[in-house]
């Protein structure tokens, strides 16, 4: 099973599996078609959206774990 990583690109996290989808826009992420996705790691995007993004990678650990 993949796991995420605060260093994965937003583009491959999503490629993993297209529900992560809901899980960023839930946790404030709603620039998911932005360019930045195709280039930023989920760690810089939650720095730059003021979120925590060890709880985003757990959110999205815990999500493709319950798959």
């Amino acid at each position: 099973m993949a796991k995420v990583t605060k260093d994965m690109i937003i583009a491959d996290i999503i490629a993993l599996d297209q529900g992560t989808v809901s899980v960023l826009l839930n946790a404030g992420m709603h620039c998911i078609g932005c360019p930045s996705a195709q280039g930023e790691s989920i760690g810089e995007a939650a720095m730059v959206h003021g979120l925590d993004g060890d709880a985003l990678v757990a959110d999205l650990n815990a999500y493709l774990e319950s798959k």
